[in-house]
């Protein structure tokens, strides 16, 4: 296999992840994972340049970035390409009202959005608001619409907190489409127009540009088929099944606990990837 500095050659751009690759949520802010916040310092100092992509719909930006400067990230909130923003423009530029099925966290970001007499629903992370009636509220909402529209905050399956894996919004998103019978409009990872619109922010196309996530669906396969080199951690929800994936294969892995101080330039030492 050709040394990194050839692999990633012409490369001007990182899209990173959160969730899994900078921090694990849960109580108390969550924890950095080791590495972390030493790799994006060294990003931020290096050449490339950096924006943070993230399926995080529990929290609005501003609570993110707020918890990760706790954590010692150098981060800001104009940095962060995140879904909540990008389906606020979608509703705003097609007239939608949406029937809200997400997290106290994120309602914030929706402030501006009339919710008065739905007209499709959006769905995101919700946590403990994926109760039964709020679930079946939204089944009903669609149901009754001719054309109904289902919006979901990414895709995922789960993601990794302190205390272990946690369902996200996918299988309840699958619920509602096997329902009614439906296909979800998805904003955030994996969609095409998420990653471009992050790519965008930086001024880099595609081809210039590495992904490095810990979901080998939503994160690797999502920026390869946008035309992106993509590296999956070995933290979060990495298992080492996602090493024999029958569709999607990383064009590298970073080894150990996070990134163990090492970034993926062209000048990066090899032993620090497979």
């Amino acid at each position: 296999m050709a040394p990194w500095g050839k692999r990633l050659a012409g490369l001007r751009g990182v899209l990173l992840d959160i969730s899994g690759v900078l921090y694990d949520s849960g109580a108390g802010g969550g924890t950095a994972i080791a590495g972390s916040v030493e790799a994006v310092a060294r990003l931020k100092r290096s050449r490339l340049k950096v924006r943070f992509c993230t399926n995080e719909s529990q929290k609005s930006r501003a609570e993110l970035v707020g918890q990760l400067r706790r954590l010692g990230f150098d981060i800001s909130e104009e940095e962060v390409t995140a879904p909540a923003p990008a389906a606020c423009q979608i509703l705003k530029e097609r007239g939608l009202r949406p029937y809200l099925l997400i997290h106290d966290g994120v309602r914030s970001e929706f402030d501006q959005i009339d919710t008065s007499s739905p007209n499709c629903v959006v769905i995101a992370d919700a946590g403990e608001s994926f109760s039964y009636q709020n679930v079946n509220n939204a089944f009903q909402v669609l149901m009754e619409l001719e054309n109904p529209v289902l919006i979901s905050l990414g895709k995922g399956r789960y993601y990794k907190e302190t205390s272990g894996l946690m369902l996200d919004v996918g299988p309840y998103m699958k619920a509602l489409e096997y329902a009614c019978g439906i296909k979800a409009e998805v904003v955030g990872k994996p969609s095409p127009e998420f990653f471009k619109s992050a790519l965008q922010a930086i001024g880099v196309e595609a081809h210039q540009a590495v992904m490095i996530g810990d979901d080998i669906v939503g994160d690797v396969g999502g920026a390869q088929r946008c035309g992106m080199r993509a590296l999956q951690v070995r933290t979060g929800k990495f298992r080492p099944s996602d090493e024999h994936h029958p569709e999607v294969k990383a064009d590298g892995k970073l080894h150990l606990t996070g990134f163990r101080g090492t970034v993926p330039t062209a000048s990066s030492s090899d032993s620090a990837f497979q």
